[in-house]
């Protein structure tokens, strides 16, 4: 006996797999792809603060208290986390003017955390002269 409803269902089935694939492809195409986020790391380069030495204080040095005496201007040293200034005296020798300020170039500071203090004359009592401290990162 031969089955005549096998060319139907196989028509039919056929049909459904067309179908089903139809709906696959459909699907997939309606598909999004995965977005690609690319995100540039942002580096902000701040410039090394300074603390500046401040303008010198005008001071009153009245009269040599007699011959063969110096003037030591005041003048800002720096001391723990700050300028402090250090007042002028009399001093018995021959003292020469505080020298020009040294110009030095400011190397990458250790951390962001720091900051630069510059170079500064102090006199030195112990060998009564002008001692040039040299710029250091602080912090």
């Amino acid at each position: 006996m031969v089955n005549t409803n096998s060319k139907p269902a196989a028509a039919l089935a056929t049909t459904m797999l067309i179908a089903a694939l139809s709906a696959v492809f459909l699907v997939a195409g309606c598909a999004t792809k995965e977005r690609v986020v690319v995100k540039e790391k942002t580096v902000v380069v701040e410039q090394p603060t300074v603390r500046v030495v401040p303008a010198a204080l005008r001071e009153e040095r009245g009269a040599a208290p007699g011959p063969g005496w110096g003037w030591v201007a005041g003048h800002w040293k720096w001391e723990g986390n700050d300028w402090v200034w250090v007042r002028g005296k009399w001093v018995h020798q021959v003292v020469s003017p505080m020298p020009p300020v040294i110009v030095e170039q400011v190397v990458a500071a250790p951390s962001p955390r720091h900051h630069w203090v510059p170079g500064h004359w102090v006199w030195n009592t112990d060998r009564n002269e002008w001692f040039w401290v040299k710029g250091h990162w602080h912090g």
